[in-house]
């Protein structure tokens, strides 16, 4: 299907006008050429020329004219089409060679003449290309520097444990880390996402943060800097601490930095258990005091009664003492109790590091190798284990093993092995030695004995030591090897931390955008916004068939976020939808989304809940929007789900970019727009792709000067595919 003439009524009466032309000029220069005979003739030649053109004959020769004439015209008017439709496609693909994809190269145009021009402009667009690549490479010389800070900024930030958030004073998130993520990860599905431009109000209450600023500016007029602290709970009930400092404004701005800062860091905290931990310590401090305090009185009347004045008969004076006696046991015993129940607590809160299994047996050889007379070897270590260990404990009670092998049974080297146990949770470290065997007993004894390091008894034993891992010790001996072995079980874990993947070829996930600092007012309407200001999700949808009109349903949405000018690849939404009905297999040749791949899947209306979670405050973008937008509407009645934010149609804008185009589908456009398209027909892979080609669009459109959200969806609607309904 063509697209329709770029110039409408107008261009059509310039093409008719330009077509007429040619035959006007012919017939002209006929009646020309006649006159002249005429008058050049004598009465007698003027009188047999009347003769000869009277009556039939000059009605033959005017019908011989007339199609001679509009064929001439129609000649015309079908050449200057074809130069005219030529000379579009070189002005569009030029302005994409220009603008959007400089790989794009011409091909031959269909109108003759005009190759030498093609071949042209594809010169010019190498030669471009290589001076493009010259800049390119001299820009990236010259912000190497500046990008190697940025990435040791992002690093440090996306390693830290703490969880770090920086909002501009519109409270808009510019830099958020992994932590963070992971903290509100499980908040359920009516906490707001993390994100680059996302609202931090979604994830801390309004009031709270507006009653921090003001508190920050009432320090500032005080000359002091101290930031904020305060406790917010969440959703889901936990609490958070967060600690509230301010951003200062840039140099040489209208207002005192400190008096009006340009934003906001958060640094937050889940103190959930702490503040349980502390309630439990009071109570239990609180039940201490009042049984003092009941103890004392008790003692105090007994002693009273002991010390009064005639002395008390025997029998009251043991049964004062006796009081006593237990008074002072109960209170003894509660304490007692206490520090127990208070030694318990600290021994299980006694943290435990990730650490790589290769780096402890590293630390482990080190430390036995320093002592004189004793060789230590590494056999065996798995490098894909990770632990989770109190290093400095576990390293000690190794060496003290390896130290009392070498005093006691003369041993002088030990091997280390470390591999994956017979469980996934758990790994075995074993000290192995040749030597003679150890007695059961022995080996008993030295779990349980506190090891010596350097002639001075260590308070813990190796018994203690695995029981705050939550592991255990063993002795083995293995006789046909004639070897002795120490196995220590000790708790696994499956990474250093849990990361946020990152499609392949993505690099690191953009976990900040300090532009964002200059967002406009929030009360500023979308229209007049530039499109490159603007926060979208661009989003797609498999579904069981193409008629949402007769029961066809929603398996599967994807999207991604696009926040000025940038795809957000570590930012993306993807979910499967159990559809409640059949699949058909000529939609799963498609999409290849089977029926049991949807079975245990959320149901759409929680699907869609998510997604608008994930959608909220951002303008949607899709291609062929329409078609995914009236699956969406015919769910709300249902679903209570609304999608209420401004739409924008790859497809339609293309369309806008690009008239002379005979194809605008997705792969048609991607091709020409120089995008690679991975994972067609998923939703993810989809979304991503029209991410791609809407960024691409966004020069195309500001040659045509369409600039504003509002001019980008008035130039769409004008366009044949924005007719087309589901």
């Amino acid at each position: 299907m063509s697209a329709p003439p770029t110039g409408g009524a107008g261009a059509r009466r310039r093409a008719l006008a330009d077509a007429a032309r040619l035959p006007l000029a012919v017939a002209l220069t006929l009646a020309a050429l006649a006159a002249a005979v005429w008058a050049d003739s004598d009465e007698a030649q003027r009188a047999a020329l009347a003769s000869l053109l009277r009556g039939a004959r000059l009605a033959m020769m005017a019908l011989l004219l007339l199609p001679l004439l509009a064929w001439l015209g129609w000649l015309q008017y079908r050449q200057r089409a074809d130069w005219r439709a030529a000379a579009e496609q070189l002005s569009q693909g030029t302005a994409l060679i220009a603008r959007a994809n400089p790989a794009h190269r011409l091909a031959a145009p269909a109108a003759a003449g005009l190759e030498a021009v093609a071949a042209a402009i594809n010169d010019l667009a190498q030669e471009r290309a290589l001076l493009l690549g010259s800049v390119r490479d001299a820009v990236g010389q010259a912000q190497a520097g500046v990008e190697l800070e940025r990435n040791r900024f992002a690093a440090l930030i996306g390693e830290l444990d703490q969880s770090v958030l920086v909002c501009n004073r519109q409270g808009r998130i510019l830099l958020y880390n992994a932590a963070v993520q992971r903290l509100f990860a499980e908040s359920g599905e009516d906490c707001a996402p993390v994100g680059l431009g996302r609202s931090v109000f979604g994830l801390i209450d309004r009031g709270l943060i507006r009653h921090a600023l003001d508190a920050l500016e009432r320090q500032a007029g005080r000359g002091e800097c101290n930031g904020v602290q305060f406790v917010s709970a969440r959703r889901d009930g936990r609490l958070l601490r967060v600690h509230f400092a301010a951003l200062p404004g840039p140099p040489g701005s209208a207002a005192p930095a400190a008096a009006e800062p340009a934003g906001f860091v958060l640094l937050l905290t889940d103190v959930t258990e702490q503040v349980e931990r502390d309630a439990r310590s009071v109570g239990r401090f609180q039940d201490l005091v009042e049984l003092a305090r009941r103890a004392n009185g008790g003692i105090r009347a007994a002693l009273d009664t002991l010390l009064g004045e005639p002395p008390p008969e025997p029998a009251r004076r043991a049964a004062a003492a006796t009081a006593i006696r237990d008074e002072a046991q109960r209170l003894s015993d509660r304490i007692e109790a206490l520090v127990a129940d208070v030694s318990a607590r600290l021994y299980q809160r006694w943290p435990l590091e990730q650490m790589r299994g290769a780096d402890l047996l590293e630390l482990a050889g080190r430390r036995i190798g320093q002592q004189p007379g004793l060789a230590v070897r590494i056999d065996a270590v798995d490098a894909d284990l990770w632990l989770r260990v109190d290093s400095f404990t576990l390293v000690q009670a190794v060496f003290g093993l390896a130290c009392r092998l070498q005093d006691e049974f003369a041993v002088r080297e030990v091997a280390l092995r470390l591999e994956a146990a017979e469980t996934e949770s758990q790994v075995r470290l074993e000290l192995a030695w040749h030597g003679v065997p150890m007695s059961s007993e022995t080996a008993y004894s030295w779990q349980n004995d506190a090891y010596t390091l350097g002639g001075e008894n260590n308070p813990l034993s190796l018994a203690q030591v695995m029981e705050r891992h939550g592991g255990e010790a063993w002795y083995q001996r293995d006789a046909p090897l004639q070897t002795n072995r120490f196995a220590l079980r000790l708790p696994r874990c499956a990474a250093r931390r849990a990361r946020i993947a990152a499609p392949a070829g993505a690099g690191r996930p953009e976990f900040y955008d300090f532009d964002l600092f200059q967002a406009g007012a929030d009360a500023e309407a979308l229209d007049h916004r530039p499109l490159l200001e603007l926060t979208y999700t661009v989003f797609d949808t498999e579904t069981t068939g193409l008629d949402p009109n007769r029961g066809d349903e929603i398996i599967a949405i994807g999207a991604v976020r696009i926040v000025r000018g940038r795809v957000l690849r570590a930012e993306t939404f993807e979910t499967l939808v159990d559809p409640q009905r059949s699949v058909p297999s000529a939609s799963s040749a498609v999409h290849g989304i089977t029926a049991a791949m949807l079975q245990d899947q959320p149901p759409i209306g929680q699907a869609l809940g998510r997604f608008w979670r994930f959608a909220e405050d951002t303008v949607l973008v899709g291609h062929n929007a329409a078609f995914d937008m009236r699956f969406l509407q015919l769910k709300e009645d249902a679903t209570g789900v609304r999608f209420r934010q401004p739409v924008l149609d790859t497809l339609l804008l293309a369309a806008v970019a690009q008239p002379a185009e005979m194809s605008h589908g997705l792969e048609a456009i991607a091709a020409r727009l120089g995008v690679e398209v991975v994972g067609r027909h998923t939703a993810l892979g989809d979304a991503l792709a029209t991410a791609e080609v809407f960024l691409r669009l966004l020069p195309l459109l500001a040659a045509q000067g369409i600039r504003t959200l509002g001019e980008a969806r008035e130039a769409a609607e004008r366009t044949y595919y924005a007719r087309l309904k589901y």
